[in-house]
């Protein structure tokens, strides 16, 4: 057995470390679920978190919610939007023309939104991407005529 020298065994110690700690700085940050500010009378079908070490690292949670109380998604996403207002998150563009967007006060956290049927299409399309998970429940719930949304939060711009 060939035996490691303590000089390499320090090295390949500190690289580890170094290494495990870039990734736990990014996802302390991360949002959560709990973190998703919901309308009221809407629960979460599925939800994942994603993230994405690459050049610009990020983590999201994505999720598929539901409304029995409204009659459609987009009377759904009026009143996510109108929840959102309320508590003080300013409106912003979507990633698509299709998608809402809110950013928290402070901006530390970014909400993307749009109805099942259209995060479903953009996805199709290759505009956007979700979790196999999160596009099969858009899926589901867009084929049983639910008032769904397909919801991201994400790191803000600051």
């Amino acid at each position: 057995m060939k035996r490691i020298r303590p000089s390499w065994l320090s090295a390949i110690l500190a690289a580890a470390l170094a290494l495990g700690g870039c990734g736990q700085d990014a996802s302390s940050h991360s949002p959560t679920l709990a973190g998703v500010p919901l309308a009221k009378g809407t629960r979460v079908l599925a939800h994942v978190r994603r993230c994405d070490r690459g050049a610009n690292p990020y983590c999201a949670v994505q999720l598929v919610v539901v409304g029995d109380r409204y009659p459609s998604s987009m009377s759904l996403m009026s009143g996510e939007s109108r929840h959102l207002k309320s508590l003080g998150w300013a409106q912003s563009s979507g990633d698509t023309g299709d998608e809402q967007a809110a950013e928290s006060p402070g901006h530390q956290l970014r909400l993307t939104y749009a109805t099942a049927a259209e995060d479903l299409q953009g996805v199709d399309l290759g505009w956007i991407q979700r979790s196999p998970l999160i596009a099969h429940t858009l899926s589901r719930v867009m084929f049983d005529r639910v008032s769904a949304l397909s919801l991201m939060l994400e790191t803000g711009s600051s």
